[in-house]
């Protein structure tokens, strides 16, 4: 029940941004740690010092918060834990920011979708065109069912709001300073690693579920799909991201990745899927449909599996 009120609450409100966040937060931490700690000797076991003290503190400080509420009335407690969960999901969010590209381009409006694209990418966008437009979208939607819907429901069932906001926690530190550069290569090791941990079995799990639900999905490609998935998941530089986009790509029956510009300099992703055909503007329109039947699935999955084991 809390899970599922807290599914509505996302899909009714989403983020607004009049509503403190508790992810915005947690950034502000990171980053205040991070600029006193990565730095002279020894960044790998400083890094896993950030990693730790920030998962303590958000688990510590989100009990808390959970136990007193539970002291002052049980149903404040229950209200505060279903508006926490639906703070480390964005169903709502992430078909939103697809639906804003699709709707400048389905207007002729390249310009607009680009500039809308900019903002849910990191790559180029200023010339890029329909087609890679839409790649990106379908990426996009893609990865981010994983980390932004079915990882957090996943550990929101084992653990409720203390878990789901630990794991957008890591999601955080991976986003922050998971990066492999000069300065975050050591420093965040540990924070890349503990996501590609929390993340590993919900990616499979939601691979599967897209695929799954896709059964119920008119002009969907089950056959050689999860043939796919397994051939091309493990090209990503993720362990986990490549699942979902693979299957989906597998499902549409197009090729994602390629060629990508990031500030100028030139990139090649790994391709996933067979080149059967050019993306299309429908293309966006299935893959939040696929990332909508893939919650759903994985809710259906996960819940029961738990409900069983407990």
């Amino acid at each position: 029940m809390i899970i599922g009120a807290a599914i509505l609450l996302d899909l009714i409100i989403g983020d607004p941004r009049w509503i403190p966040h508790p992810v915005v937060q947690m950034g502000k931490l990171i980053s205040f740690l991070e600029n006193k700690w990565n730095h002279g000797a020894h960044r790998v076991k400083k890094g896993m010092a950030l990693t730790v003290t920030v998962v303590v503190i958000v688990f510590l400080v989100t009990f808390a918060i959970q136990f007193i509420a539970y002291k002052l009335h049980p149903v404040l407690a229950i209200i505060l834990n279903i508006y926490l969960i639906s703070t480390t999901i964005a169903i709502k969010g992430l078909a939103s920011a697809a639906k804003e590209v699709l709707s400048p381009l389905g207007k002729g409006n390249i310009v607009e979708a680009r500039k809308k694209l900019s903002m849910i990418v990191g790559r180029d966008t200023e010339s890029l065109p329909e087609k890679e437009i839409v790649r990106g979208t379908v990426e996009t939607v893609a990865e981010n069912t994983v980390d932004g819907i079915t990882a957090p429901l996943f550990w929101a069932i084992i653990g409720g709001a203390p878990l789901a906001l630990v794991y957008r926690a890591i999601n955080t530190l991976d986003s922050m300073v998971g990066h492999k550069d000069e300065r975050y290569g050591q420093f965040g090791w540990a924070s890349a690693k503990l996501d590609d941990l929390a993340n590993w079995l919900p990616a499979r799990i939601t691979a599967l579920s897209i695929w799954i639900s896709a059964f119920f999905i008119k002009k969907s490609k089950q056959k050689h799909a999860w043939n796919i998935t397994l051939r091309d998941a493990r090209k990503h530089p993720s362990p986990n991201s490549g699942w979902s986009e693979a299957m989906v790509a597998g499902l549409l029956g197009v090729q994602l990745g390629g060629t990508n510009y990031y500030r100028g300099i030139k990139s090649e992703r790994a391709t996933m899927g067979d080149p059967n055909r050019e993306l299309i503007q429908f293309d966006i329109t299935k893959s939040i449909q696929y990332m909508h039947g893939g919650w759903i699935v994985f809710l259906l999955i996960v819940g029961t599996v738990f409900y069983v084991v407990i």
